[in-house]
């Protein structure tokens, strides 16, 4: 359980980072917000109050307990007032649960109601930009060694030599999973392990051909009870071999040398055919 303490009388407690759980603002005593007629744009205040960027994910659940909560009035909220200064005493079984974004991002707004049955489930708001990109990048190790770095749409790699395919994020989230998605002309392989500060590798011992195709990081967390995910640009990956170079090369070293050859050849050939010039005579006296 995370639970948040700031200077200012607001919390989320409960939730998979400082920035994400059930709000409960401090008038005296620490209660729950009352979920009611709560916005986004409600919301926002409270993650500012935070520091905890915008608002990007509002829901309500049952209170565990028939204690006090708060109401908080949204006109209150708007004319500028803090939560503590618009809270008033209240009993409601059910209290507001709140994602922000985190500091520094922002986020576009696109809002639905889920329903299930004749129950009408919490109304979620869900924002198109929960989750950054992620970032995918190659590194391959030479024989001596020596590691090479690339972020381009496409690389190459040579047959044999290791390879490793890295996946990151932003830090928003504590946690989560990267799943690293390969797809080829005949085949679509998926790998997964954890989130280890905020990144994943995955190491190819030697490359062969069935590695060429191209790859995507989809990050996975898990918060406010809900999967969210983010998937990354695709990075195409060929891979060379270099017997193939080797012989290539050979074939161009052959063809310089056969050409060189019949050159000299010709040019020999062309100065034995040219008439000599005729021997001065001598003067009869």
């Amino acid at each position: 359980m995370t639970l948040c303490f700031l200077s200012e009388p607001v919390r989320l407690v409960g939730g998979a980072s400082r920035c994400a759980g059930t709000l409960e603002v401090k008038q005296g005593l620490w209660r729950s917000v009352e979920a009611s007629g709560w916005t986004l744009m409600d919301a926002a205040v409270a993650c500012r109050e935070l520091d905890c960027g915008s608002a990007v994910l509002t829901g309500s659940r049952n209170a565990s307990w028939d204690g006090p909560t708060w109401k908080i009035k949204p006109a209150c909220v708007k004319s500028g007032s803090t939560l503590r200064e618009c809270a008033t005493s209240s009993q409601s079984p059910t209290v507001l649960e709140l994602i922000c974004s985190g500091k520094g991002v922002a986020v576009s707004q696109r809002s639905l109601t889920l329903k299930e049955s004749s129950k009408v489930q919490p109304i979620v708001s869900l924002f198109t930009d929960l989750l950054v990109q992620p970032i995918i990048s190659a590194s391959f190790s030479s024989n001596d060694g020596d590691s090479q770095v690339q972020q381009q749409e496409s690389s190459w790699v040579l047959k044999g030599s290791s390879f490793t395919i890295s996946c990151s994020i932003q830090p928003q989230y504590p946690g989560g999973s990267f799943q690293l998605t390969f797809t080829s002309s005949n085949t679509t392989s998926n790998y997964t392990q954890p989130a280890v500060n905020h990144s994943a590798h995955f190491l190819f011992p030697a490359a062969e051909p069935a590695h060429q195709g191209t790859y995507s990081c989809v990050y996975r967390v898990f918060v406010f009870s809900r999967n969210f995910s983010s998937e990354s640009r695709q990075l195409s990956l060929t891979v060379s071999d270099p017997t193939v170079f080797v012989i290539r090369l050979l074939l161009l070293l052959l063809s310089l040398l056969l050409f060189i050859s019949a050159v000299c050849f010709s040019h020999k050939v062309t100065g034995r055919q040219e008439p000599r010039p005729p021997e001065d005579q001598e003067l009869d006296g």
